[in-house]
């Protein structure tokens, strides 16, 4: 199987020394040939090695959105079985480490605090108080005479 560098959203190229790739038997479907092939693949990414190309930041950001997915060792770890094939499970399981990467590298916007306009508070406030009057009414009760 030939392993391949891992291109990203924006242009950066992950090389391929930065992946550890192993593969086991698959479960499930597929009869003797489940038992005899190793499909399913195990990625994993070492960030100590991409530190290198995308820089402490970025790994740093890795690290703190994808911490459920850290080995001991703190490597990223993919997993791939869901197709008969081993090369299809690496595609599948390099097409998920670049599109969590991605995911894992957007820049959130800092929200810029506002006060609300004028009008705004003034509808609140005449919402309320009109609210405040129908239960006012629903207070009052009819006098007997």
């Amino acid at each position: 199987m030939s392993r391949s560098d891992l291109w990203l959203r924006d242009g950066r190229m992950l090389p391929k020394d930065c992946f550890h790739v192993s593969f086991s038997r698959s479960g499930g479907a597929g009869g003797q040939h489940v038992n005899k092939t190793e499909t399913k693949v195990d990625l994993r990414l070492d960030l100590t090695a991409a530190e290198a190309v995308l820089g402490a930041g970025d790994v740093a950001r890795i690290r703190e959105a994808m911490q459920n997915r850290l080995d001991k060792d703190g490597m990223l770890c993919i997993t791939a079985s869901e197709h008969r094939s081993q090369f299809q499970n690496y595609q599948a399981a390099m097409e998920r480490m670049a599109n969590l990467l991605a995911t894992a590298l957007v820049r959130r916007r800092r929200r810029i605090a506002t006060k609300p306009t004028r009008g705004s508070q003034r509808r609140r406030l005449d919402a309320k108080r009109q609210r405040g009057e129908i239960k006012r009414t629903r207070q009052d009760k009819p006098s007997r005479d």
